[in-house]
């Protein structure tokens, strides 16, 4: 696992400036950058956001950069149309990363506590610890958490500190990403000239902005339905439990369409925006919709009943839940306390609620973001709930045990060099010589 970022140091415009946040989301339909200011309220600090740029991206494809220069050239616009907005310069910025190139899995170590009483020392060695024994090749931590604490056996502690114990263990939940596409990105950001402050798996982020606090605490899981990703994120407990993903989104509803009625991709998503559904209507045979030909068959418009849309749409969707319910089967998060909170722009298609209630067995609903103050109306909906989460996340703090970039250097030493002993070993002797 790569522990460093390139030790040279990335161009800026500046220092970052105090209460001033930047958050980009780098989709595969579109680009968005938030840049927030903080305010401090009865409640806490609070983010107002204060410049928004967003379009339609160029250079990325499946949540991750296909062409450099494009999405250079495409993030530098993004962010100068919030920079005017917001009336100040940025010189650094948290990304989002899609959940398809990330992954996360859980990890418990235990350990014995000589003095008795548990300190933060020890739960910060314990956790170096877990974070040391996860370590693999080629890849990147970005999100090292600790779901829950276990005292002597006592399970479900959130905060061990103060406590008296003989044994301290601790499950964390640790979100990795391969490297080959954070150098990319961590290449196109430097391209122009931001430091990467911090990158963020994109439902954990969504997560954020979407959830109510109850919801994290008493169990969510929260699906976000971008483009070509409908990814999952698990809470529980306050805290992110699970991370999963499949490669099918919105775009792929409308190439279904596309095939299905044989017109262009513009038109297809034109018609899915203002005619789709999941849903089925008695009038659906009916209602006739006008659909554009294809190149080359001439000009005269054809006609489909709007019920075919809903016998191409509804598949695809029961395709898409059942393949992240199954996932989520498989890692053994899928709680049936859970609530089901949807967010994401393809989340809004009518009938995405219903089917996910279906699939999943219980109630789901669809939420934007909340928190944050100074959204309009243009992009307060559920498609900036990500962007949003990164906004929170680094307004607020994150109760993690890494911060900062993730670090992408010590792994390119690690290749070909002889390890003394294996991994756990040593980690289990470390920890034996530090208790």
């Amino acid at each position: 696992m790569l522990s460093f970022l390139s030790g040279e140091k990335t161009k800026s415009t500046g220092q970052a400036k105090p209460g001033i946040c930047a958050a980009l989301d780098l989709g595969s339909s579109k680009t968005v950058c938030f840049i927030s200011r903080t305010e401090q309220t009865a409640e806490g600090a609070r983010p107002r956001i204060i410049g928004v740029g967003h379009q339609s991206s160029r250079g990325m494809k499946g949540g991750v950069i296909s062409d450099l220069e494009l999405a250079r050239a495409n993030i530098r616009e993004t962010v100068q149309r919030a920079e005017r907005m917001a009336g100040v310069a940025i010189s650094q910025v948290s990304v989002a990363l899609t959940a398809a190139r990330a992954r996360g899995e859980g990890i418990t170590l235990e350990s014995a506590i000589a003095r008795g009483e548990i300190t933060e020392r020890d739960m910060r060695r314990l956790q170096d610890a877990a974070i040391a024994e996860f370590q693999r090749p080629d890849e990147v931590i970005l999100h090292a958490i600790a779901v829950s604490w276990v005292v002597d056996g006592q399970d479900e502690v959130s905060d061990p500190r103060g406590m008296y114990g003989r044994n301290l263990a601790v499950n964390m939940h640790i979100v990795t990403a391969p490297v080959g596409p954070l150098r990319n990105l961590l290449n196109c950001i430097e391209g122009c000239h931001l430091d990467l402050k911090a990158v963020i798996a994109s439902p954990y982020a969504a997560g954020l902005a979407a959830l109510t606090d109850d919801e994290i605490e008493l169990g969510a899981t929260l699906i976000d339905m971008g483009a070509e990703t409908t990814s999952a994120a698990v809470f529980a407990s306050g805290s992110l439990a699970r991370l999963t993903a499949v490669p099918v989104g919105g775009r792929h509803v409308t190439s279904d369409l596309a095939r299905g009625l044989q017109t262009p991709l513009s038109s297809a998503e034109r018609i899915k925006i203002l005619y789709g559904s999941a849903l089925e209507s008695p009038s659906d045979d009916r209602q006739m919709i006008e659909v554009p030909p294809v190149a080359g068959d001439g000009d005269r418009m054809n006609a489909a009943p709007r019920s075919m849309l809903n016998s191409i749409i509804r598949p695809r969707l029961d395709e898409t839940f059942e393949m992240l319910r199954d996932k989520l089967d498989l890692s053994g998060r899928l709680d049936q306390n859970h609530r089901v909170v949807l967010t994401g722009a393809a989340a809004q298609l009518p009938g995405a609620r219903e089917i996910a209630s279906r699939v999943f067995g219980r109630p789901a609903h669809l939420a934007q973001p909340h928190s944050v103050s100074g959204l309009g109306d243009a992009v307060s909906g559920p498609g900036f709930s990500v962007v949003a989460g990164i906004i929170l996340r680094e307004t607020r703090g994150a109760a993690e045990a890494i911060s900062g970039p993730p670090k992408l250097n010590a792994a390119r030493s690690s290749r070909g060099a002889k390890r003394a002993q294996p991994q756990r070993e040593t980690v289990w002797r470390w920890l034996a010589e530090s208790f």
